[in-house]
């Protein structure tokens, strides 16, 4: 089958491949010329595990291309619409403006009987608008189809994913025939383009375009939900003298509950997770839910005052004062296995300790190109060993492999001092505490908070 995915930017690159992957012929549209070059050469515009071998092996075999040009997807039978609905920089709504002029450009080169179906994270109504866009073509399905994938393990979420999610005009009532239980109109399409997954069970739901639209943002909610809980549980627990790391662990072995997304650290960032529940809050407040606007508000504020806290033990390490001392962060990526830097905790981090006139110097296996790009303010070295040479105090802010096994002795010998904050609770503590490091977690009680540096 024929796919065109417009919009090569995250979500549509590592859509566009694994439906090549699949089998399909697929065309991938985007207006960044300079982007669309690359995806053609094979190579991705950003970090992410596996997606070149996948670019690659789509381009050996003819059936992945990519193009500037929207006359360029005439003639395929299903057209995803994989743009980018950012925040926008006047609220907290979500931006639909490229998901909308992206829409009309698509228009004029729509085949009778295809597809347009969208996948992009959006508010309740924004299907209602593309249905106006469509409304002189009535030969032309639509659908919702909202992704759920996760940087640093997207190739797989594509691939393996948890569920497929169908919106059809008139939800699962209307999305199969009576007579015979056959999927029709747009199901029926987006059958024929997962089919080796439905071979595969991944289990598949359909349902009415409301709900589509809202399930990526109501998960994420959820999800932020308990990260901001358990970074909540942190704060009492160093007051109390506790530890989140048992309580979060105790908590996850109820299986009402579950462990995931309940690890204490520095919060959440990003592109999605800030976004979406901001773009949620809108939502809920545009409709008259007050308390889901109320709810999601205090998940923001606890997230982000993580950052904050952090500053605050460090300057308490630092015996009070951030001023001329030498700090060194180790992450600038919102989260390991990605160069992605929106929304970053570790650069707002390393950027509040700046400013406070500490002396920092940021390292990350991927992020420091995209990092020094957008703050040249700081100081940026590539290599782990060069970044902690004469440090006072390390933050570990992004919790890499190679930070989570950075050996305690080596890293000893570097600093001037052997003071480290573990904002993500991954460090072996005991391990560097055996090597005269001073180590103080996020949450992990009043009995492990160090004596100030002098």
């Amino acid at each position: 089958m024929k796919i065109s995915v417009i919009g090569c930017g995250y979500l549509g690159a590592v859509h566009a491949a694994t439906l090549a992957s699949m089998g399909h012929t697929v065309v991938g549209i985007d207006v960044d010329a300079a982007k669309v070059e690359q995806l053609a050469r094979g190579l991705a515009p950003f970090f992410e595990p596996g997606l070149d071998e996948l670019l690659q092996d789509g381009r050996a075999s003819g059936r992945l291309t990519f193009s500037t040009d929207f006359a360029d997807a005439a003639g395929a039978r299903v057209h995803f619409l994989c743009v980018g609905t950012p925040q926008s920089k006047t609220s907290d709504g979500a931006d639909l403006s490229y998901l909308l002029a992206a829409t009309e450009s698509l228009l004029p080169h729509l085949g009778r009987g295809a597809a347009v179906v969208g996948k992009s994270t959006v508010p309740v109504g924004t299907v209602d608008m593309l249905a106006g866009l469509l409304s002189a073509r009535p030969d032309v399905l639509l659908g919702w189809n909202p992704e759920f994938l996760r940087q640093g393990t997207a190739v797989k979420d594509s691939l393996v994913p948890d569920r497929l999610v169908y919106g059809a005009p008139g939800g699962k009532a209307a999305a199969f025939d009576r007579t015979s239980g056959a999927a029709c109109g747009v199901t029926a399409a987006l059958d024929a383009v997962y089919g080796p997954l439905l071979s595969a069970r991944i289990p598949r739901l359909v349902c009415n375009f409301a709900t589509a639209e809202l399930i990526k943002s109501a998960s994420n909610a959820y999800l932020a939900t308990k990260v901001s809980f358990i970074n909540a549980m942190a704060e009492l627990c160093d007051a109390s003298g506790a530890d989140v790391t048992e309580l979060g662990e105790a908590m996850g072995l109820d299986p009402r509950i579950g462990s995931r997304y309940l690890h204490a650290g520095l919060g959440f960032g990003g592109g999605c997770l800030p976004k979406d529940i901001r773009s949620f809050r809108t939502q809920a407040a545009a409709l008259g839910v007050e308390p889901v606007d109320d709810w999601m508000g205090v998940v923001d504020a606890i997230n982000l005052g993580q950052r904050s806290r952090t500053v605050e033990i460090a300057r308490g390490l630092c015996g009070g004062t951030l001023a001329g001392r030498t700090v060194t962060v180790l992450g600038a990526a919102f989260k390991p296995d990605t160069d992605d830097i929106r929304d970053s905790p570790a650069l707002d981090v390393a950027l509040q300790l700046a400013a406070a006139g500490a002396h920092v110097t940021v390292t990350d296996p991927k992020a420091i190109n995209n990092a020094w790009m957008r703050f040249p303010q700081l100081r940026f070295e590539a290599r782990t060993d060069r970044a902690l040479e004469g440090a006072e105090l390390v933050l570990l802010l992004t919790e890499w492999d190679e930070y989570r096994s950075l050996s305690p002795a080596v890293a000893g010998a570097l600093v001037r001092r052997r003071t480290v904050l573990d904002a993500r609770n991954v460090l072996d503590a005991a391990a560097w505490q055996a090597e005269g490091w001073t180590v103080r977690g996020l949450g992990t009680g009043a009995s492990l908070i160090p004596q100030r540096i002098v």
